[in-house]
């Protein structure tokens, strides 16, 4: 900061001298400059009144009448010549004190308006801050939903528009609005596996199971598609809940030859066989004939416990995952019901929310799974960044939009795939 601002200076005074100097120079020599003239002037005229006395051209009476005329005209020139130069030499010094002001008071105007004043901040503190500046707040999402569902009412044949409002909405948490814009979808685009494993998942979020509704979607999904990955991962996930170990280990090995060899998703679903395995007692992989359809288990298994979860890590993709606790010495500042929000963004690039999910300050200290099902598009899922920060934000008055008086925490910058974090909310917003 000192070495600008010592440089600024140099500069201002550099260029106040280049204008200042001959400015004021120039009065000055103005006047002296029109005395030589004069001077010169009269003694050319004399030196031609004697040289016309001299060759008796000239009579002497005439020569001493044109003499004092030329000596009077000279003497009135002289002092003409000393009004105009004075107030020209005061008016160059009025010039240079305007100018003297004015050139370093613009500096600092254009300076003010136009200047990088975060320049001299730290790095860390401008890292911040352009973050801050780039950020889209929850609230901001909220809105452009609205927006969204207000035009698809103008356009409801917009089949990209309906997908992406249904995959924010469950991204937000509003699994029945999800449900109900997943199957607007379908109406213009039927038969599409991947809309209807979605709406599946949709369905068995906001029911709290994979069942009915649910499962009848899942089998039109791969009965349109018997290769797609996520409507095997919902059947075979359905049929491990319902304790058919054989069955979903099929569903899980038909959706594992689908995923490149060797990657975290194959390796997800291997670890799923393997349980299935153990508490199937199945020995030996199953045979690869056909698992029943998801249709006729329901019929099979009308008296099963319903699952705890829609989705098993194997439809998670690209996860991250922890827990969310409060310190202690800010628990009094929160009550029961004060709203959780727990999401995650890329640690770089836009700041748009990649998933979000909503709690209570009653459930913590509170497990986290965050995962590319919860993609609000296709562009903005984990799987599509490497690195994240993970924050939980306590909103005394349940607005989404960061306010004075929250509560918030934040991990450091991880791996998208990391589990076993621990973000604490151990800060107030001012």
């Amino acid at each position: 900061m000192i070495t600008f601002i010592s440089i600024a200076a140099v500069m201002v005074v550099t260029a106040l001298a280049w204008i200042l100097v001959p400015l004021l120079g120039r009065g000055k020599a103005g006047g002296i400059a029109r005395e030589a003239s004069n001077v010169a002037i009269l003694r050319d005229q004399l030196r031609e009144l004697d040289a016309d006395l001299a060759t008796g051209a000239m009579p002497r009476e005439h020569y001493e009448q044109a003499r004092r005329e030329l000596e009077q005209r000279v003497l009135e020139e002289s002092k003409a010549v000393s009004i105009p130069g004075g107030a020209a030499s005061q008016s160059t010094a009025w010039t240079a004190a305007i100018l003297g002001a004015a050139i370093p008071l613009a500096a600092l105007l254009l300076y003010v308006s136009l200047g990088n004043h975060d320049a001299f901040l730290p790095a860390a503190t401008r890292a911040a801050k352009a973050g801050a500046e780039h950020e889209v707040t929850p609230q901001q999402v909220e809105e452009m939903v609205a927006k969204l569902a207000a035009k698809l009412d103008k356009e409801p044949d917009n089949p990209d528009g309906w997908v992406m409002l249904a995959r924010t909405y469950y991204a937000l948490n509003r699994h029945a609005d999800a449900a109900r814009a997943f199957e607007r979808a379908l109406t213009v685009v039927p038969d599409n596996a991947e809309l209807l494993a979605d709406y599946a998942d949709s369905v068995a979020a906001s029911q709290g199971g994979l069942r009915g509704k649910a499962l009848e979607l899942v089998d039109r999904a791969l009965k349109a598609d018997p290769t797609h990955w996520k409507a095997l991962a919902l059947a075979g996930t359905a049929a491990f809940e319902r304790k058919d170990y054989k069955s979903a280990v099929v569903y899980w090995e038909r959706m594992k030859a689908t995923v490149p060899p060797g990657s975290p998703i194959a390796g997800s679903i291997d670890a799923s066989i393997a349980e299935a395995r153990e508490l199937g007692d199945l020995k030996s992989a199953p045979t690869s004939a056909a698992a029943p359809s998801a249709n006729a288990r329901v019929a099979e298994s009308a008296s099963a416990p319903a699952g705890a979860a829609a989705t098993l890590s194997l439809l998670a993709g690209a996860t991250v995952a922890g827990t969310v606790t409060l310190a202690p010495d800010l628990a009094a500042k929160t009550a029961p019901t004060d709203v959780v929000y727990i999401f995650a963004r890329a640690a770089e690039g836009p700041k748009l929310p990649l998933a979000i999910l909503k709690k209570q300050v009653k459930d913590l200290p509170a497990a986290f799974r965050l995962d590319d099902s919860m993609a609000m598009a296709p562009n903005f899922a984990l799987s599509n960044f490497p690195q994240v920060v993970v924050g939980a934000r306590i909103s005394k008055s349940g607005n989404a939009t960061p306010q004075s008086g929250d509560l918030e925490g934040f991990s450091p910058v991880v791996k998208t795939g990391s589990t076993g974090l621990t973000v604490v909310i151990d800060r107030a917003l001012p």
